[in-house]
C-alpha cells in the first residue's frame, strides 16, 4: 500500500505545474494532501483525477482560498470523518480521516504560528487538543497513519541551520518536545525511522534560491502508530517534485 502526504499549497495552482501528471506517475494507493485552498467545485481536473480510479474526500476551510485538507484514494473506505469535533480547527478544514479494512489514515495540517504571537498560541493550543484526540483515537483505531504537514521540525538534524532558528516557529523547544512526547504516545516517524541520514528536508522558503541549495526543513511526516511497525516497507521524500514549496513525503506498507 503506497502512501503519499504533500502540502499542495494550493491545489488549482499546483494542477497548473502538471500535478495531475505526476499523480499518475507517482501511482500511489493514497494520496493526503494539506493547504488544498479550493472547493472541488472550483477543480474541473475531478474528471481526470477519476479516470485515474481516485474517489476524492475534501475537507476545505470555511475561508475561500485557505487551508484545507482532502483524502484521494483508489481504496473505498468504509468511513470517512471530517474534522475532530473542535470547531476553531475544523472551521479551517485541518483533518480529515479515511478508516479502511484494517487501518485508518488521516489527513491532517498543522497550524503554522509563523505570524505572530496569536497564531502560536493557537498552535499551542491545536497541539495540545490533538494530542488528547490522538489518545483517545488510538484506543479506538490502533492501526492509524497520521499524515500531514506539522508545521515543526523535530530534531535538529531536520532543518538545514538549527543554530539560527532556534527561536524560529516551527523549531522552537515547546513545539520540539511536544513532538517528541506525541511519538513517545504510539507513533513511528516513518521516514527517519528508516532514513537516519541528514539533509533531508520536505519545505523550502521561496526566498534566496534555498530549494537549489537545500536549505530547508523537514516538517512533513507519515506517523504510523506502533501497531503498524512491522509494517513499514519504505519512507522516501520525493524532492524533485516542485508543485509546491513543499515535497511529496511517501510511505509503502507491507
Amino acid at each position: 500500500m503506497k502512501i503519499v502526504t504533500y502540502n499542495v499549497n494550493g491545489l488549482r495552482a499546483a494542477i497548473k505545474k502538471d500535478w495531475l501528471g505526476w499523480v499518475k506517475e507517482v501511482n500511489a494507493d493514497v494520496i493526503c494532501l494539506q493547504e488544498i485552498k479550493a472547493t472541488p467545485d472550483q477543480i474541473p481536473e475531478i474528471a481526470l483525477l477519476e479516470q485515474l480510479g481516485y474517489e476524492h474526500y475534501w475537507y476545505p476551510a470555511q475561508k475561500k482560498g485557505y487551508s484545507g485538507t482532502a483524502i484521494f484514494t483508489r481504496i473505498t473506505p468504509k468511513h470517512v470523518e471530517y474534522g475532530c469535533g473542535h470547531e476553531d480547527y475544523d472551521f479551517e478544514g485541518r483533518i480529515i480521516r479515511a478508516d479502511f479494512d484494517d487501518l485508518s489514515i488521516m489527513s491532517t495540517y498543522f497550524p503554522s504560528g509563523t505570524t505572530g504571537d496569536i497564531r502560536q498560541d493557537f498552535k499551542y493550543r491545536f497541539l495540545a487538543d490533538f494530542q488528547d484526540y490522538s489518545n483517545q483515537l488510538l484506543q479506538e483505531k490502533p492501526n492509524l497513519i497520521v499524515c500531514g504537514d506539522y508545521n515543526i521540525c523535530h530534531r535538529p538534524i531536520d532543518i538545514h541551520n538549527p543554530k539560527s532558528n532556534a527561536n524560529s516557529s516551527g523549531f522552537l523547544p515547546e513545539e520540539r518536545e511536544w513532538m517528541e512526547n506525541f511519538i513517545n504516545s504510539g507513533y513511528i516517524d516513518s521516514f527517519r525511522h528508516l532514513n537516519p541520514d541528514p539533509h533531508h528536508y520536505s519545505w523550502w522558503s521561496y526566498r534566496a534560491g534555498a530549494r537549489a541549495r537545500n536549505l530547508g526543513w523537514r516538517i512533513d511526516y507519515n506517523m504510523v502508530s506502533t501497531a503498524l511497525a512491522d509494517r513499514i516497507e519504505s519512507a522516501t521524500i520525493l524532492n524533485q517534485a516542485v508543485h509546491s514549496d513543499h515535497c511529496p513525503v511517501v510511505l509503502n506498507l507491507k
